[in-house]
């Protein structure tokens, strides 16, 4: 019982209870939001979001972060828009192109980071404006649309009898393995400890700087994953796709529960906040608030993401320690 009250009282069940407020007062205050068609365009607002906070949740438990990752998606729509002009049209060399671009970028930043020991939060900061200058280059202020149309139509079809596109399943198989590999083997755990004192856990034998290179390739990886999807739905290569999208990818990350300082936060969490600013967003948007109070609300959630689990935590900790209190010194030793 116990057990279930502090579940209950984590940060994770506040996003979801906030999640299912939003959902139920959109729908009631706002015309259009109970309807498939506006969970359709939440899913495929989310979809890239989502691929991407999925290896930043990691990154950010071992205490790192990589704010390139939206300059990595520009440059791999560039990447692919330069090769189609240039006649490479097989979509599968395509997309093996862009994934082995974003992971060569990743390791270019965990290179930086683990290779010389830089603050990522420096080095990613350069790599965000080398990257979108790189795309500049290669792609100017042009944008390569002749795409064939059935490649957007693939990208973004639905699931048969329903509204939402099949490449959320794809997002929920990754999710599985990314949770698994989180929260139930010792990699997960080693990066757990990572965060919380990576001096210590490089003392149990955990190869610290191995590891958070090869999470900086995976965030590069699903970030050209992400510029995949992107280029393929609007059918349009441009420099300047997903500017600003890292803004939030760290949003979500840090509302669903993960500490900026490392070493706590779990992906369930994530996930339910990254649904949670997509359904805000486009309700928001289905309500004509204007594009700056949007930008408000999005900066206030990552104050209140980064304030609210950690006031969470004391609280939980304060109620432990009077539950303890009350009970005999015999059972509170066991």
């Amino acid at each position: 019982m116990r057990r279930l009250v502090r579940g209950l009282a984590s940060w994770d069940a506040v996003v979801v209870v906030a999640l299912v407020v939003v959902v139920a007062v959109g729908a009631l205050a706002i015309e259009g939001v109970a309807s498939p068609r506006f969970w359709r365009f939440v899913s495929l607002e989310v979809i890239p979001i989502a691929l991407i906070a999925l290896p930043m949740t990691l990154v950010v438990i071992t205490g790192e972060i990589d704010l390139s990752v939206a300059s990595v998606l520009g440059l791999t729509c560039a990447t692919m828009g330069q090769l189609w002009v240039w006649g490479v049209t097989s979509l599968p060399v395509l997309v093996a192109a862009a994934l082995l671009l974003g992971a060569l970028l990743g390791a270019v930043n965990g290179l930086f980071v683990t290779g010389f020991g830089l603050p990522s939060l420096a080095v990613t900061i350069g790599t965000l404006a080398l990257y979108r200058g790189l795309a500049y280059v290669i792609l100017g202020d042009r944008a390569v649309a002749d795409y064939p149309p059935e490649w957007a139509s693939a990208a973004i079809a639905p699931i048969p009898g329903l509204t939402i596109p099949w490449m959320i399943i794809v997002v929920a198989v990754l999710a599985a393995g990314f949770g698994v590999v989180l929260h139930a083997t010792p990699i997960g755990r080693g990066l757990y400890a990572m965060g919380n004192n990576a001096e210590a856990a490089r003392f149990t034998g955990i190869s610290v700087r191995r590891t958070k290179f090869w999470l900086f390739v995976a965030t590069g990886a699903m970030s050209a994953l992400a510029g995949v999807f992107w280029t393929l739905r609007y059918a349009s290569a441009r420099a300047d796709n997903g500017t600003g999208l890292e803004l939030a990818v760290i949003a979500a990350v840090l509302l669903g529960g993960v500490s900026i300082f490392g070493g706590r936060g779990r992906l369930a969490g994530v996930l339910a906040a990254v649904i949670l600013l997509g359904t805000l967003r486009n309700a928001l948007q289905l309500a004509d608030v204007p594009a700056n109070t949007l930008t408000i609300i999005t900066g206030s959630l990552l104050i209140v993401s980064v304030v609210g689990p950690n006031v969470v935590v004391k609280l939980r900790a304060r109620k432990d320690t009077s539950w303890q209190r009350g009970v005999p010194w015999r059972f509170s030793q066991r």
